[in-house]
């Protein structure tokens, strides 16, 4: 389902939830001329909004946070694979060939492979991980003698290295973004009681019309819906409503073919 679809039916449910119970408060509960309550209501409405609001807004910035930081990390690991392999090509004998036969089928695997797990969340196969140390073992089978004229491709060779290296750190992290990103049971349960809570509240109120009164909580309850509904879609940085793509790697494929 689309997610911009699936957003709006999250919205719609949210505002006849709310109306209805506005309505059914109004006419079977709360009498509208009674003013009692709301100095108590009020202050309540103010402290449970303004928690609910915290912790709605911290969980919202971490996920765009690590959203942001996936676009960034999918950038550097392909640059740091296409660097790799532009230091191999100054190594000796067949290494820069095999280098970079190894890179394509690394960055083939990553979009073909890899991603579609990404964006289900599912069990990440373990290929990336073996055409990656295939290229690590490959890099360190070239020792050139050092000898007068040798430290140009020696520290060819050690920014290979280094290039792997940090092309290793950076799909580690990738692959636990996946996980590790999910916002937990616990969490989820304060955000939705909380929600309920806050939308609930209003109907303590008296002394407004009931159209008036059902308009407020329906409005209360989508804004409500659309904060939980953006929560749910950034949990996954490469799925749902993010869905950074492997844009990165099909640049790298064409760069190192």
């Amino acid at each position: 389902m689309n997610v911009y679809v699936s957003g709006f039916l999250w919205v719609v449910c949210a505002v006849i939830a709310g109306a209805l119970i506005a309505y059914s408060v109004r006419r079977y509960g709360l009498d509208e001329g009674r003013r009692d309550n709301n100095d108590a209501a009020g202050q309540a409405f103010t402290i449970i909004g303004g928690l609910h609001a915290v912790v709605v807004a911290f969980v919202l910035i971490s996920l765009f946070d690590a959203a942001v930081q996936a676009r960034e990390r999918a950038n550097v690991e392909a640059r740091s694979l296409v660097a790799a392999t532009w230091a191999a090509n100054s190594l000796p004998g067949s290494v820069p060939g095999q280098v970079r036969e190894l890179a394509k089928d690394y960055a083939r695997t990553v979009v073909r492979q890899e991603w579609p797990h990404m964006q289900q969340g599912t069990e990440i196969p373990g290929e990336g991980w073996a055409l990656l140390d295939q290229m690590r073992t490959t890099v360190e089978s070239a020792v050139p003698v050092v000898q007068p004229g040798n430290d140009w491709m020696v520290r060819r060779k050690v920014e290979a290295q280094a290039d792997l290296v940090e092309v290793y750190q950076i799909r580690q992290a990738r692959l636990n973004a996946v996980k590790d990103n999910q916002v937990g049971s616990v969490l989820w349960f304060v955000l939705a009681v909380g929600s309920l809570i806050f939308v609930l509240l209003p109907n303590l109120f008296g002394g407004t019309k009931p159209i008036t009164h059902i308009i407020i909580v329906s409005a209360l309850a989508a804004a409500t819906a659309l904060l939980c509904f953006a929560i749910y879609q950034l949990q996954n940085p490469y799925g749902g409503g993010t869905k950074t793509g492997p844009e990165p790697f099909n640049q790298a494929i064409e760069r190192l073919g």
